[in-house]
């Protein structure tokens, strides 16, 4: 322990308090979208986008390789996927409901096999496990700042329309006769995701984005009466997640987002038994 404390402050290893901060920020948006994401019931959704991302990511590699868009970066070809992918999947739920599985299972599969074929074109060797797995430790300041701009949008977007997302939430049909502009509400909501998924996968990585998005407010649904409540219990875990999977993916020099998947997923399902075991536990 002492040993990773002093690899934290450290003048020569900055990493790793990026790293550090990069587990903190993103509990925030871990928490709090994925208390919505679990409540609403779409986390097929957001699994959909995360993985459709890869065909954005290929693109932009291809295309800046051979110089047809210089600079083209990763990111943005990500952001251009992710919002498409988000945009078609919310319109088909939205106006036609029994295709919603079928059109899910379509952009994820097209959006990692057009990645996989834009990176086996793109000069020079690519890897697609950087994208799929992620890597903490290659967290830059600017990844930080994009985050931290991100949560504190999500933190006031939360904060301003809560009674809409609840309601929508919750009862929906309840909802359209108050008023709430349910449509609207729902297609924000996988947009903001969808932006947050692109970040978070340089966190953990394409194929786990989503675990962190529902295994942290998993945990907390079982000890939570309310959203805010659930809000708060899951960025808590997901930051105690973040950091144990930071520090024993440093001491024993194994993949960090792995093995925060792994954590968060063990504590999941042990929390999930007791639960089963005993009946709810709720304390907050």
């Amino acid at each position: 322990m002492s040993a990773f404390i002093e690899a934290l402050v450290r003048a020569d290893v900055p990493f790793m308090r990026n790293a550090l901060f990069a587990g903190l920020l993103s509990s925030v948006l871990f928490g709090i979208l994925g208390t919505v994401v679990t409540v609403r019931r779409i986390a097929s959704l957001a699994g959909a986008v995360s993985h459709a991302v890869l065909g954005g990511i290929g693109m932009a590699l291809y295309l800046s390789a051979l110089g047809i868009a210089p600079g083209f970066s990763p990111m943005a070809g990500a952001l251009i996927f992710a919002i498409l992918s988000a945009g078609i999947i919310g319109l088909v739920s939205l106006k036609a409901k029994q295709r919603e599985d079928t059109v899910i299972n379509a952009i994820w599969a097209i959006g990692m096999s057009t990645g996989v074929l834009f990176m086996a074109k793109t000069p020079g060797y690519t890897d697609p496990q950087v994208y799929l797995f992620g890597n903490i430790l290659l967290i830059s300041n600017w990844d930080l700042l994009l985050m931290a701009a991100l949560g504190i949008i999500v933190i006031i977007l939360t904060w301003r329309f809560f009674p809409q997302i609840e309601a929508s939430a919750f009862d929906e049909e309840f909802a359209r006769v108050r008023g709430v502009p349910n449509a609207a509400v729902f297609l924000v909501l996988l947009a903001v995701t969808a932006v947050a998924i692109v970040l978070l996968q340089t966190f953990v990585g394409i194929v786990m984005v989503i675990a962190m998005l529902s295994l942290p407010s998993g945990t907390a649904g079982a000890f939570s009466r309310s959203i805010p409540s659930m809000m708060i219990s899951s960025c808590v875990f997901s930051a105690l997640f973040s950091v144990l999977g930071l520090f024993l993916g440093w001491t024993f020099d194994i993949p960090v987002g792995a093995m925060t998947v792994i954590i968060s997923g063990v504590i999941f399902l042990l929390v999930s038994g007791i639960k089963a075991c005993i009946g709810n536990i709720r304390f907050l």
